[in-house]
C-alpha cells in the first residue's frame, strides 16, 4: 500500500494534512534533520573563527556556501541523508556525513571535514535541534493561532458587553451576567496562558557526552570550551542558534523547559476545553445560532440538525493534544543515570502533541465565526426567571435590618415559578425606604448585571 492521506495512520497525515501544512516544515522528520543540519554547520564555521592553528578562518564563500545548505534544505536532501542511515543505523551519522559528502570538490572545506561534529556527542546536535524545532512551531504556529482566537475573544467581549444573559450556576438558574462578560473571563484566562507558553525560555547545550567538555579540553586544554559553547548557542542565528545555554547536563539536556513548556500549553488547553463546553452548551440553550454552509449536512437522518461540531472537535482534538503533553512533561525529565534512550522516540512526538492542539485551535475559529448572537432567546431565558431577583431583594433588605430577610426569600422563591407580579408584590410589603422600594420594582433579571458589562469592556486593559 502506498503511503497517501487516506492511507496514513495517523490522522493528522491523514485526514487533516492539509490543515497541519504550516506545521509540518518545523516538527517532521524533515524538519529535524533540516535544524541537525543548522546546529553542525554553525558548530562548524563557530570552531573556524576560534583562533585554533589547526582551523584557520573559513573565507566568505565558503561561509556563503555552508549557510545556503541550512537555507536551502530540501525533501531531496532528507532523503539523502536517510539513505546514508541506512548503511549507519545511526541517523546524527548520516547528517554529519551528508554534511561532509559536500565538501567534494571544495578544497577548502575538504581539508576541514574532520572539523564536523567534533568533540559533540549526538545529545549535542539533538537537544539544539528539538528547542529550534520548538522555537520554529511555538512563534510561527502555535502563538499565532492563540493570538488569533484571543483577538475574537475580545472583540466579541467588547461587542457582547451589555447583552444580558442568565447565568447558570450547578446548572440552575443564578444571578445573570452578560454574553461579553463570559467571554472576556476567558480571554482573560488564556492571555495569561499565552503568555506563560511565550515566556519559557529554549535551552541547549554542547558539552560533550556526559556535560563536562571531556573530550573538548582532552583536544584543546587551555580554551574556554564552556564560554564557546555558550557563544554558539546564544548568538542568533545565522551563526549561531539563538536559545538559552543550558550550563549544567548529562549526556542530555534535563528537559525541564520542555516540561514547563509543554504544561503551559496543556494549561491553555484546558481552558479552551472549557471554553468550547460552555459554548456547546450556550449553543443548545439557543443563545447562539450558527452560520449555515452550503452543502453541509447536521445529521444522515434528521435533515434540520445544525450540530456544534466545531467545538466538538476542538475539544477532542485538545484532548489528544494533553495526553501527549502530559507525557512528555512527566517523561521528558528523567532519565537513568547519564543517559537512557527513552526520551529519544517520546521526543519525535511533539509534533503529534502540536499538532491535535494545532488542529483544535483551527476548529475552535471556524466555530467563534459561525456564531450569530440569539438575543431573542437570551431575553425570553431571563423573562422567565424572575426568582433570580431574589438575591438582591434580600441584600437590600438585610442593609435596612429586616429580620429573617434570606429565609423570606427563600420561603417564596426556592423550587417555585416565580412571577414578577409577586416579587413586585413583596417588594412594596417591605418596611424599606420607599426610594429603595421604587428601585427594586424598577429591576428586572435583565437589568441586574452588576459590573458585568464595565468590566467585559475594559478587558484589554485587565491585569
Amino acid at each position: 500500500m502506498s503511503l497517501s492521506t487516506v492511507s496514513a495512520l495517523s490522522p493528522l497525515d491523514g485526514r487533516y494534512a492539509a490543515k497541519l501544512a504550516a506545521l509540518r516544515p518545523f516538527m517532521s522528520e524533515q524538519g529535524y534533520m533540516h535544524r541537525r543540519v543548522q546546529v553542525e554547520v554553525a558548530w562548524f564555521i563557530a570552531l573556524s573563527d576560534a583562533g585554533f592553528d589547526e582551523f584557520k578562518p573559513l573565507s566568505g564563500g565558503a561561509r556563503k556556501y555552508l549557510l545556503g545548505l541550512v537555507a536551502n534544505f530540501s525533501e531531496a536532501d532528507a532523503k539523502a541523508i536517510k539513505e546514508i542511515e541506512k548503511t549507519t543505523n545511526h541517523d546524527v551519522k548520516a547528517v554529519e556525513y551528508w554534511i561532509k559528502s559536500k565538501f567534494e570538490a571544495r578544497p577548502e572545506l575538504e581539508s576541514a571535514a574532520e572539523f564536523v561534529h567534533f568533540a559533540c556527542t549526538s545529545e549535542d546536535i539533538n537537544n539544539t535541534s528539538h528547542a529550534l524545532q520548538i522555537k520554529a512551531a511555538r512563534e510561527s504556529v502555535i502563538l499565532p493561532a492563540l493570538d488569533g482566537i484571543l483577538a475574537t475573544l475580545r472583540t466579541m467581549a467588547r461587542d457582547f458587553a451589555a447583552v444580558p444573559m442568565l447565568s447558570r450556576t450547578h446548572g440552575q438558574t443564578a444571578s445573570p451576567t452578560t454574553v461579553g462578560k463570559e467571554i472576556a473571563n476567558v480571554a482573560v484566562r488564556l492571555a495569561k496562558a499565552r503568555e506563560q507558553i511565550a515566556s519559557v525560555q529554549l535551552l541547549g547545550k554542547m558539552n560533550g557526552a556526559v556535560g563536562n567538555y571531556n573530550a573538548h579540553i582532552a583536544a584543546w586544554p587551555d580554551f574556554d570550551w564552556e564560554g564557546f559553547s555558550r557563544k554558539v548557542i546564544e548568538t542568533p542565528a545565522p551563526l549561531g542558534l539563538g536559545l538559552t545555554f543550558q550550563p549544567y547536563s548529562i549526556q542530555i539536556e534535563p528537559h525541564d523547559y520542555m516540561a514547563e513548556l509543554f504544561d503551559a500549553v496543556a494549561r491553555a488547553n484546558t481552558i479552551l476545553v472549557d471554553f468550547s463546553r460552555d459554548i456547546w452548551g450556550y449553543v443548545s440553550l439557543g443563545y447562539f445560532k450558527q452560520r449555515l454552509k452550503e452543502g453541509e449536512i447536521g445529521s444522515s437522518t434528521m435533515p434540520h440538525k445544525v450540530n456544534p461540531i466545531d467545538f466538538e472537535n476542538a475539544e477532542g482534538n485538545l484532548g489528544l493534544a494533553n495526553a501527549v503533553l502530559r507525557h512528555l512533561s512527566e517523561k521528558l525529565p528523567i532519565s537513568r543515570w547519564q543517559r537512557d534512550l527513552t526520551d529519544s522516540t517520546v521526543l519525535r512526538n511533539i509534533g503529534v502533541a502540536f499538532g491535535y492542539a494545532t488542529l483544535a485551535y483551527a476548529s475552535l475559529a471556524t466555530g467563534l465565526g459561525k456564531l450569530e448572537l440569539n438575543q431573542e432567546a437570551l431575553a425570553d431565558d431571563l423573562d422567565a426567571s424572575w426568582e433570580v431577583l431574589a438575591e438582591p431583594i434580600q441584600t437590600v433588605m438585610r442593609r435596612f435590618g429586616v429580620q429573617g430577610a434570606y429565609e423570606q426569600l427563600k420561603e417564596v422563591t426556592r423550587g417555585k415559578r416565580v412571577t414578577a407580579e409577586a416579587l413586585h408584590g413583596l417588594i412594596r410589603s417591605l418596611e424599606i425606604p420607599q426610594a429603595e422600594k421604587d428601585r427594586l420594582l424598577a429591576m428586572t433579571p435583565g437589568s441586574y448585571i452588576g459590573k458585568a458589562a464595565e468590566l467585559a469592556r475594559r478587558i484589554d486593559g485587565s491585569n
